[in-house]
């Protein structure tokens, strides 16, 4: 009888193996022509049967795996997008010194829940005797090896992660359109006459299309590390802005009001957060061990991403003050030249990011599609990925404003899967083999979740009033009420949640 209560058809060993538990009396046993000394044979059998004799990482075979630089270049460049931008703005909500403890724990949060995903991921492995997953495959197989009340969820979970991931990364291309057209407008608009944004994003079709052909991530990461030179060079630039700018000290807040702590925590956990691409990245290295550890790619790249974002959030927030915008690119000269070319040079940093989150689509749609055109498996690849390419585009042009609904979706998606989840799949993934002393585990991860649903509550909250901005300005009053009946609600749907009580 499987895990999940379907019966399964007997392994070789299972039918070599007496299951009436003769095999643990000593002597010997017969199986059909075959006699068969019984010696140490429960002890062999159960590792066998356990899954300890197979390695998952010798037995995984990919075409064109990923070294350990090319993973932390993809891992770089995926937590290093355009949120980085508004970091001064976070930091001038938190105030100077809060502003770097805040980030800090926030950082070893969003880490330590794709560590512990990836490392559920490793136990799996073992226990299913597979060499690679999906974050979707994760979710499911950790419901069906879990406890008993959990196995029937497993289709729940998968349909769950697969629905957010695809919205999140999607929405997140399309508003990559929008800022790349929009950067490459502002600049362009200091020598010529202005031109519809919808022109500069549809012209950007054939340029991503192209992007979209790069056929895996082993190609991918010479793009990965041309988008982190591109961003090196903008954001060195502005640094030296912000460099020569600097106010006193004394002129700045150290600590913010608690009551914007909220809005820190939406800015830097959405800006920081790549949990969507931890697994892809993690399937496709040659050494995948080397993902986690102390010292290992994942730990290596979160530091430095840490460390980039609390350097531009307190220079950041100590050349501009009160005064800081949205997006510090937005506080620069427009007429500088150099100034200019940090919008172009951003630009094409999001637009070389725009193929590593596209990948995470790609991947969802194709995996579900292949088995389907097998024959032609290539060409209707090609297909699928131009259909995903165009289909951000026109999402792009029909809404250039589209970027207050990502917020939401982000919102949403991101503190479920970036938090809630992963710590939800640790509790039962090692349920059966105890949750530590004191059940620390599960008490660790209630408190992370916790965390993961004020985040989602604010963040809803946020994206909600910034949607209302952009498209009922004129009802302010009733646009208040509005949002805090819509937070009550979702404090109260997101209490007596199932994924909530489960995780609890």
């Amino acid at each position: 009888m499987a895990s999940n209560g379907v019966e399964q058809p007997a392994t070789e060993l299972q039918t070599f193996v007496p299951q009436d538990g003769s095999e643990k009396k000593s002597g010997s046993f017969n199986h059909g022509k075959y006699q068969v000394t019984n010696g140490n044979l429960d002890a062999e059998a159960a590792e066998l049967l356990n899954g300890k004799d197979f390695d998952p990482f010798k037995a995984r075979n990919v075409e064109h795996p990923t070294s350990n630089c090319d993973t932390l270049t993809h891992l770089l460049k995926a937590s290093l997008g355009s949120g980085i931008l508004s970091m001064p703005l976070a930091f001038k909500y938190s105030g100077l010194a809060m502003g770097i403890v805040y980030t800090i724990i926030v950082a070893i949060i969003c880490t330590h829940c794709a560590y512990i995903l990836v490392k559920c991921a490793h136990a799996l492995y073992y226990r299913t005797r597979t060499s690679a997953m999906s974050f979707a495959d994760i979710g499911e197989q950790s419901c069906a090896e879990g406890p008993e009340w959990v196995r029937g969820y497993g289709k729940i979970v998968r349909a769950t992660i697969l629905g957010s991931l695809f919205a999140t990364y999607f929405g997140t291309c399309s508003v990559y359109t929008v800022i790349i057209a929009e950067s490459f407008k502002a600049v362009i608009e200091q020598y010529t006459e202005a031109v519809e944004l919808r022109i500069y994003i549809a012209a950007l079709l054939i340029p991503l299309i192209l992007l979209g052909f790069v056929p895996n991530l082993k190609y991918l990461a010479p793009v990965s590390m041309v988008a982190n030179g591109f961003m090196a060079i903008g954001l060195g630039i502005t640094m030296y802005y912000l460099s020569v700018n600097l106010q006193p000290m004394e002129n700045l807040s150290l600590a913010g009001s608690p009551f914007d702590l909220p809005p820190f925590l939406c800015i830097v956990i959405f800006a920081m957060e790549a949990i969507g691409v931890v697994m892809p990245l993690e399937n496709n290295m040659k050494t995948p061990k080397n993902f986690l550890g102390l010292g290992g790619v994942l730990n290596q790249g979160m530091a430095g991403v840490t460390l980039i974002y609390i350097m531009l959030g307190f220079l950041g927030y100590m050349a501009f003050g009160e005064e800081t915008k949205d997006v510090i690119t937005l506080n620069l000269p427009e007429k500088e030249i150099p100034a200019q070319v940090v919008k172009i040079f951003i630009a094409l940093a999001v637009f070389c990011t725009y193929g590593l989150q596209w990948f995470v689509c790609l991947e969802i749609i194709w995996n579900g599609l292949k088995d389907r055109y097998q024959k032609k498996a290539v060409l209707a690849e090609y297909i699928v990925r131009v259909i995903l390419v165009v289909s951000s585009v026109l999402l792009a042009v029909a809404v250039p404003t589209i970027g207050p609904f990502i917020g939401l979706i982000g919102a949403l998606c991101f503190s479920i899967l970036g938090i809630i989840l992963p710590c939800f799949i640790e509790c039962i993934t090692f349920w059966e083999d105890g949750l530590g002393p004191g059940r620390w585990r599960l008490w660790k991860n209630i408190l992370v979740s916790i965390f993961g649903v004020i985040v989602l509550i604010f963040g809803t909250k946020d994206s909600i009033a910034k949607i209302i901005q952009v498209y009922f300005p004129e009802s302010a009053a009733y646009n208040a009420t509005l949002i805090s009946n819509i937070t009550a609600t979702t404090v109260l749907d997101t209490t007596l949640s199932p994924t909530t009580l489960s995780t609890s």
